[in-house]
């Protein structure tokens, strides 16, 4: 099995959400990707096939198959930009066409994906308090400058703002009930954020629904974040910092930038670095 392993959205050569990436000449069934998926052992694993103009990409967590993955798009693209150059790569999703931009740093690689279109919508109330109750949190723990809602940019996440950082520190959840939330709901993460200023989030990302605890670094929960702060009218800075992974022990970097018009694509970008 020729599996590249990647560390995306690592800060100064360290931390990062670890990738697998897989290139093949067709493409291998969904069975046989859920296995490798598995085998790889991290959150998620990027299958490409060269198509065309393009190339033909499937991301397979180890127990589903995920839509769209931020930090798998991020890996593949610096594995991308060292196999035929620095460039601006089109990917071909399951249900939208994206692109990835590989570029040289100090550290060796990185890579600024262009998300698929987003969208938010309010949370329903009941689904709020059975995950709420899932965390442990209540309601007066929360920011109520942030409305609860679900957002998306090619996959769907709960997004929960927290007043503080120690709440955030401390995240405990009950994974099994978490988790059968997620799936009833359609969820690939919850984000667990705390706003430290205009230009500055921390993030913590659940994955109980692809059989991962957290998440240290998650680039498509980040483009859905971005969306649904242009949609509540956020007067913070449109290109802001997500720091995430850090009470992880794996600290990670995630820029991102959007636009003022509705549902556009976000961009999200970071460092890549090989795993040993």
């Amino acid at each position: 099995m020729n599996v590249l392993r990647l560390a995306a959205f690592s800060k100064n050569g360290q931390g990062g959400n670890p990738a697998g990436v897989a290139f093949y000449d067709s493409m291998p069934s969904p069975e046989e990707m859920m296995a490798i998926a598995k085998e790889v052992g991290y959150s998620e694993t990027a299958f490409l096939v060269k198509q065309e103009d393009g190339w033909r990409v499937r991301y397979f967590a180890p127990e589903l198959e995920v839509p769209f993955c931020g930090h798998a798009t991020i890996a593949l693209g610096a594995a991308l930009g060292e196999r035929f150059g620095e460039g601006t790569y089109k990917l071909i999703l399951n249900d939208s066409t994206i692109t990835v931009r590989a570029s040289k740093t100090d550290f060796g690689m990185a890579a600024t994906l262009q998300s698929p279109e987003t969208w938010s919508k309010e949370a329903p109330t009941d689904f709020v308090a059975q995950v709420l109750a899932g965390f442990h949190i209540d309601r007066a723990q929360l920011d109520p400058n942030f409305p609860i809602c679900i957002a998306g940019a090619g996959a769907k996440h709960l997004i929960l703002f927290v007043k503080d950082r120690a709440t955030l520190a401390n995240m405990k959840y009950d994974f099994d009930t978490v988790r059968a939330l997620m799936m009833d709901e359609g969820l690939i993460t919850i984000s667990l954020l705390w706003q430290e200023s205009d230009s500055v989030i921390h993030s913590r990302n659940p994955f109980a629904a692809g059989g991962v605890y957290e998440d240290p670094a998650t680039g498509a929960a980040a483009a859905a974040l971005a969306g649904y702060l242009r949609d509540i009218g956020w007067k913070g800075s449109k290109t802001f910092t997500i720091l995430q992974g850090e009470d992880m022990g794996v600290p990670s970097r995630l820029n991102v930038s959007f636009t003022p018009k509705a549902s556009e694509s976000i961009s999200v970008s970071g460092e890549v670095r090989h795993i040993e």
